[in-house]
């Protein structure tokens, strides 16, 4: 049967669902306020992954979107996006030819930090005739990929602009470290250190006459300071759209707009709720989700069971009763799902794929 039209009390358990109405305000906030600040946004998709609500961030603004995988990109080149951002290495002989072939359908451009894989790109793009974009990518501090920042970054810019198939066309960060900071005039120090590495960085390139045309860093937990930095050109931030509990915990204070609706498959003790999301409904390892209704003292995850530890006992809600929990990570849930339900005042309005899940290589 379609969904369409139904409440969402009557949908099957467990259903991911987005509240619009909320989740079209986050995407209005976020967008006035980077268009304010005079930045482009590059919102990311990794944790969206469903291409028709992305449309609606670029009906809001967006000049294009960044993915954490080519397959990503390539769904989202699918869905009509022509201005897309590999804020990640694509690395192999295989995704090196599939990032040069989609250049025929929409820009792809890809973060580098290795001469080797600058190389293997430009050599896969002249094959074919195209050319592709790269962006250096610039470790400020968080210590995972990237090159460090100045010297090394011209001297890679150098070697990008000696290679034939490909141009270099910006630098990017991601300051995520960050985001551990409780005191927020530490977080802002930190994040404008970063920063400041980057634009360095894109300075020491133009004064060697190599233009520097984007600077993309930003996310959810940061974008509120690096959006006002002079000289950062876009943001990256994406995942604030559904304010989980963990992008809440970073900062962000939009509103909660992404559920998972539970049933209740047991009540073994007056203090005790057994639903039917586990951690295959909503990755381990992160938040538990969290009722919206009542008030829990824990929620725990096995694999198709959520214990909902109770602060007492309450036996309002039987066996086959139905609940609603604000999704911990919206990063690790919406993956799981092959479908996102979009809820308006109560009824389900729309039902979309969430097309880029799955899409590891």
């Amino acid at each position: 049967m379609s969904e369409i039209g139904l409440r969402k009390e009557e949908l099957d358990t467990p259903a991911l669902w987005v509240d619009l109405e909320k989740v079209e305000r986050n995407i209005a906030h976020i967008a006035g306020e980077l268009a304010a600040a005079g930045v482009g946004w590059r919102p990311h998709t990794k944790g969206i992954k469903t291409p028709a609500l992305v449309h609606k961030l670029m009906q809001a603004g967006a000049l294009g979107v960044t993915c954490a995988k080519l397959g990503e990109a390539e769904v989202m080149a699918a869905a009509g996006m022509r201005d897309i951002l590999v804020a990640n290495q694509v690395v192999g002989p295989q995704k090196a030819a599939r990032l040069a072939a989609i250049q025929r359908h929409a820009d792809v451009k890809a973060a580098v930090d290795s001469a080797a894989n600058v190389a293997e790109i430009g050599a896969a793009a002249a094959a074919i005739g195209v050319e592709v974009g790269l962006l250096i990518e610039v470790d400020t501090g968080m210590h995972r990929a990237g090159v460090q920042p100045c010297e090394p970054v011209l001297t890679l810019a150098r070697t990008i602009e000696a290679t034939p198939g490909v141009r270099l066309r910006g630098v990017m960060t991601w300051e995520g470290h960050n985001l551990g900071f409780d005191d927020v005039e530490e977080k802002r120090r930190g994040i404008e250190a970063s920063i400041g590495q980057l634009l360095d960085s894109a300075e020491l390139c133009r004064s060697a006459g190599i233009p520097v045309e984007i600077v993309s860093a930003g996310g959810s937990g940061t974008y509120r300071v690096t959006a006002h930095i002079p000289g950062v050109t876009e943001v990256q931030a994406g995942g604030a759209i559904f304010c989980d509990q963990s992008y809440q915990a970073w900062g962000v204070d939009l509103e909660p707009a992404l559920f998972l609706r539970a049933r209740v498959t047991s009540r073994p003790a007056p203090d005790r709720i057994i639903c039917d999301c586990g951690f295959k409904t909503a990755t381990r390892g992160f938040p538990a989700p969290r009722p919206v209704d009542f008030e829990v003292a824990s929620v725990a995850l096995s694999a198709e069971h959520g214990i909902i530890t109770l602060p007492g006992p309450d036996e309002r809600l039987a066996v086959g009763d139905t609940f609603d929990m604000v999704v911990g990570y919206g990063d690790a849930t919406v993956y799981l799902h092959d479908m996102l339900y979009g809820v308006r005042a109560g009824r389900v309005e729309t039902v979309w794929p969430v097309a880029a899940r799955g899409k590891l290589r």
